[in-house]
């Protein structure tokens, strides 16, 4: 009797014990924040991804009552700003802004620097936005045929800028270089901000980035777009042809945004940011104003990233990078 007792104690204070985690976590997430977020993002500042970070940021700190501060750590393919989220403490307080590279980096560095989905939780799929083929306006090209005969005249002379080595953008213009039968030079940058200022200057011909990235500067007249990597013409460049309008379909490249986490924050954190991300989602409508195909929660994005990463390990072996 002495031995069942004793072990119905333990199994109290252990169901205590469990009951007294799980109304701590409530209580936390119902008080978070109680101080300032961080969002870590791993590229330069002025980049698509910045400025998503900072506009999400901004209407998360107008709901939440705490400041939201973007934090840039470019470098090592975005690695250095994975790793420091990794490692970070999982409380809510620190966070990443993260695109494809995240699923990338993980067949492009041997061994694999982290893994997606043991390291990091995912909260919500901002967006979706295509890669676009941009041109300095005084090349003298104006169209996706028009670069291939340029191309195939003076092999290997025109170079291209990307947000780094194996990048959406990088990778779906080496592979589309290999079906015209062309050579480009990869020019990889910290980010597309840094690519696309040296392409406005001259030092660059081409760059290749994300649609948003370059639509200030294609308005400005600063850059010219050849053509939209999409499976339809984009509500950002509406007069603009895809890749499959200019003979050659199947080329479709998109970059996504999404937020994560280190992945032992709690759950009902968790939850509390997804439905804040939501909130400024439907607050901004910024699926129709930036052609970002949808707002998804969690789950669905955190499949997203294991599909990316599945999809992208034969790509990258197909192009070498």
């Amino acid at each position: 009797m002495k031995k069942t007792s004793s072990f119905t104690s333990v199994l109290s204070w252990v169901g205590a014990g469990v009951l007294w985690a799980g109304l701590a976590l409530t209580s936390q997430a119902q008080t978070y924040p109680t101080k300032p977020i961080k969002v870590v993002v791993g590229y330069a500042a002025g980049g698509a991804v910045d400025v998503v970070a900072r506009t999400i940021g901004q209407s998360i700190s107008a709901s939440m009552g705490q400041p939201v501060i973007v934090e840039n750590k470019p470098g090592a393919g975005t690695n250095i700003a994975v790793k420091s989220v990794i490692t970070a403490e999982p409380d809510g307080y620190t966070l990443m802004m993260a695109a494809n590279a995240l699923a990338a980096n993980m067949s492009l560095y041997q061994p694999a620097p982290f893994d997606a989905e043991r390291d990091l939780v995912a909260i919500s799929l901002i967006g979706r936005v295509p890669v676009v083929i941009a041109a300095n306006p005084n090349v003298p090209y104006a169209s996706i045929r028009q670069l291939i005969d340029a191309a195939k005249g003076k092999p290997n002379t025109i170079a291209f800028g990307s947000p780094g080595n194996g990048s959406t953008p990088h990778m779906a213009i080496e592979l589309f270089a290999r079906a015209a039968g062309i050579d480009l030079q990869h020019v990889p940058y910290r980010g597309g901000s840094p690519a696309i200022t040296d392409a406005i200057g001259g030092q660059i011909p081409l760059v290749a980035v994300n649609a948003l990235e370059v639509l200030p500067h294609a308005k400005s007249g600063k850059l010219k777009v050849l053509a939209v990597l999409s499976p339809n013409r984009s509500a950002i460049f509406p007069d603009v042809p895809t890749i499959a309008e200019s003979g050659f379909a199947g080329f479709e490249a998109s970059v996504w945004y999404g937020l994560v986490a280190p992945a032992a924050t709690p759950k009902p954190i968790v939850n509390k940011l997804h439905e804040e991300v939501q909130k400024s989602f439907a607050n901004q409508r910024r699926a129709r104003a930036h052609d970002c195909g949808g707002w998804r929660g969690g789950a669905r994005f955190a499949r997203d990233v294991h599909q990316t990463d599945s999809i992208r390990a034969p790509a990258l072996q197909q192009v070498g990078a």
